[in-house]
Parts: structure tokens; sequence; C-alpha cells
């Protein structure tokens, strides 16, 4: 199975447009040890033939003009792409606007909660992917089922389970507990190789790593993880937004109740992280973050990385 991170950024991507933090200006004046990243989203395949998204970031059309493997093959005719499904991992605008980009009638599939399909249902932009050509499918939670795409059976299996967080921003109800979010508002994926048995987990989103959540992840050969934040107060500390990591849904890599603390007993063969925001200070590649992070054996994913299994 191939893996291939196609973005790494957190929503704006990095450098973020409007944003003149350290780190977005050290990137587009070119300081040594700071890459550019696009929003966030994964590629997988099989075969290396056909291919499937995790998650469709607003910047998907550089990520596919950027990722040979996603080109329009002359061989198959004047209209082709490798892309047979896309997976959704919840309704946050940087992993859902990006099938926009996927229009002009290309058959694939699109798999996600019943939250997230009824977003996309609700709104008539998304129309622009015929479901004639483009099948909405509802994944359920805890129930592994094959991944097909444009008459294709991808050679994949994929377990959907939530996880701590919460609803995408604009669909929040501010007059609800942890406002108005349910199971299925965001989601981690095991994708598992039917051929070859070998599987990785994808969690691009995520508040705690709750005892359930461990459990599952424990002795996982890799797992693609939230990596948004390094601290809990850095956009506060920076005056970029006034709320935490732990108010948008996201937990902190750093501390007692961050990531890196709580995969340290886990097994897991190689941590991922991906979704990083322009805030963190591990996008130095010569900062104290990123060495904390590398000391304990963990990486800090970028645009291009590939993982074999």
């Amino acid at each position: 199975m191939i893996i291939k991170i196609l973005g790494s950024a957190a929503g704006g991507g990095f450098p973020q447009w409007n944003c003149n933090c350290r780190n977005c200006t050290a990137v587009r004046t070119g300081v040594p040890g700071f890459r550019a990243r696009t929003q966030s989203s994964l590629a997988i395949s099989r075969d290396g033939i056909n291919w499937v998204l995790l998650n469709a970031s607003p910047d998907l059309r550089q990520q596919i003009n950027d990722t040979p493997e996603l080109h329009a093959k002359p061989e198959f005719g004047m209209r082709h792409s490798p892309i047979k499904a896309a997976v959704l991992t919840n309704g946050d605008v940087d992993h859902i606007i990006g099938l926009i980009n996927l229009r002009e009638a290309q058959p694939f599939s699109v798999y996600a909660s019943d939250r997230v399909l009824a977003t996309i249902n609700a709104n008539s932009v998304f129309q622009v992917l015929a479901e004639q050509h483009v099948p909405r499918i509802e994944m359920k939670l805890n129930e592994p089922f094959a991944l097909t795409g444009a008459g294709v059976d991808l050679g994949l299996t994929v377990e959907a389970f939530a996880v701590p967080g919460k609803v995408a921003l604009y669909l929040e109800d501010t007059s609800s507990d942890n406002f108005g979010s349910k199971d299925g508002d965001t989601i981690g994926l095991k994708i598992t190789d039917t051929v070859e048995k070998k599987s990785f987990f994808y969690i691009p989103g995520c508040a705690q790593v709750d005892e359930k959540l461990a459990a599952r992840l424990k002795d996982a050969p890799v797992v693609f993880f939230d990596g948004t934040l390094f601290t809990d107060n850095e956009m506060l500390d920076q005056g970029l937004m006034p709320k935490t990591g732990a108010r948008m849904g996201h937990i902190s890599m750093s501390g007692e109740d961050g990531s890196i603390a709580a995969f340290s007993g886990l097994n897991v063969g190689r941590l991922v992280y991906v979704h990083i925001n322009n805030s963190n200070p591990a996008l130095d590649e010569n900062s104290e973050a990123r060495k904390t992070i590398e000391a304990a054996g963990c990486e800090v994913g970028y645009d291009g990385m590939e993982v074999r299994l």
C-alpha cells in the first residue's frame, strides 16, 4: 500500500494568505528550515494505479498537479483520472471544498458519515458533482467496508470510528453542549490492504486520546495524527486568534495531556503529524519544538512524503 501526503498543513495552508506571524514570514522569505505546505489531505493506493483521497482540501488542484501519480493518463483516453474515491473525516471547509475541483462528469465515489453527507447535500454548490457520476455513500461507524469507485474494486477496506472532537466551525450551535457536536462529526479511519493485510490509521482532527482511542491505536504500525498545535495557547500567545486548541477541538502535541505523552506507551511504529497549523513552532525544522517531537520518536509530515506498507 502506498500512502502519500498531499497536504500537511491545517486550514489556510502555510504560509496562510493573510498571516504575518513569524512562521509565515519565514517561509515567504526563504528562511532555511521552513517549507511551504498545502492543506491537509492524503492519497492512498493498493496498486499505484487507482487512488483514493482521504479528505479533499481547497488546494486539491495544486496537489494533483504536484503528484504525477494523480495525473490524467493519455493511454486511457481524452478524459481520465486515477482518483476513484474520496473519504471524508469531517465537514471542515478544508476537508470538503476540494471536491469541487473534481467536477467535469468524472466518475468517483464520495464516502462520509451521515452528518457530513447531510452538510454536502444541503449545499447546492456540490451539485456540480452529479450523483449519476459521483455517488455519495454513507459510512457507518465501526463497520469495515470495501472501497470501490468508478466500477473498480480498490483492494482496500475502511473502518470509520468516532474520535473526541467537535462539529465544523460554520456548523456550531453555541446554545448546545460541545457546540452541538455528535458522533460522526469527527472521525478517524483505519485503512487496510485486503491482500497484504497491512493497515494504518488516519486521524487529522482529534481533541483527546481517550482510553477507547488509545486501545484502538495500540501497536499500530503507522498513525497519521492531528498536529495542529504544539501548545494549547500558542495562537493566543502570538496574537493570532482568541481561541485555544481545546476550544477548536484539537489536542496539542506537548504537555502532560498532549499527544506526545498520550502515544508514549502505545508502541506505535510510526507517528506522523499532519494538519499542522501555521502557528506551530514545529514547522521550524531547527526549533526546540521539532527537537522535542523527534526525540520522542515522532515525525512531522510534509507535502510529498511517501510511506509504504
